[in-house]
């Protein structure tokens, strides 16, 4: 029997997204979202506070890549969430990961995390419903080990890991139970 929970943000299983940045200063910033996430195949939509120090510097630079955050790093990718750039100078730093110079938009790519997603700014929108910010990919980076021999990303190799909102709990996501557009095809022949 279904119980009625009311108005809940209950949506499983939300990406564990890496936003980062570049600050005036040249300093790396990178903020950990689950309100975002892909709107068409080459935007992306990220829902954040118009109040952190990342919406200030993608207003600022027009530009942010996106990574898919990995179990390797969980503890460095929760931190990034735990911590405010706004009050904590060092926050890049203290984690002893790396960042280059994208090639394509002003933002950096933190070379730990296995599939990047560069972006220029399309728009920023203020709505009833906060702030929001759509992103057009320009481009995707990915680590070599997370590719099959055809180049395409393996969702298993990413070691991806995803957001519980009901518990507040990490998740890690790649076991294969279906095959999009074939597991349902026989129901369209009743």
């Amino acid at each position: 029997m279904l119980k009625d929970l009311g108005v809940q943000p209950y949506v499983f299983p939300m990406p564990v997204l890496m936003i980062a940045t570049y600050g005036e200063d040249g300093k790396v910033d990178v903020m950990n979202m689950a309100w975002g996430g892909v709107c068409a195949e080459n935007m992306v939509a990220l829902n954040i506070d118009e109040d952190h120090k990342t919406s200030e510097n993608i207003k600022k630079r027009g530009a942010f890549t996106l990574s898919v955050a990995d179990v390797a790093h969980i503890e460095e990718a929760d931190f990034f969430g735990i911590a405010t750039g706004n009050k904590m100078e060092d926050k890049f730093e203290r984690t002893g990961m790396h960042a280059v110079k994208s090639k394509h938009v002003d933002a950096p790519v933190i070379e730990e995390f296995p599939l990047t997603l560069e972006c220029k700014v399309a728009e920023c929108q203020h709505t009833a419903y906060g702030f929001r910010v759509l992103g057009e990919i320009v481009n995707v980076l990915a680590d070599e080990k997370v590719l099959d021999e055809k180049g395409k990303v393996v969702p298993s190799r990413l070691n991806a890991f995803v957001f519980d909102q009901m518990r507040s709990g990490y998740y890690a996501v790649g076991e294969k139970v279906g095959q999009a557009w074939q597991s349902g095809a026989k129901l369209m022949k009743k």
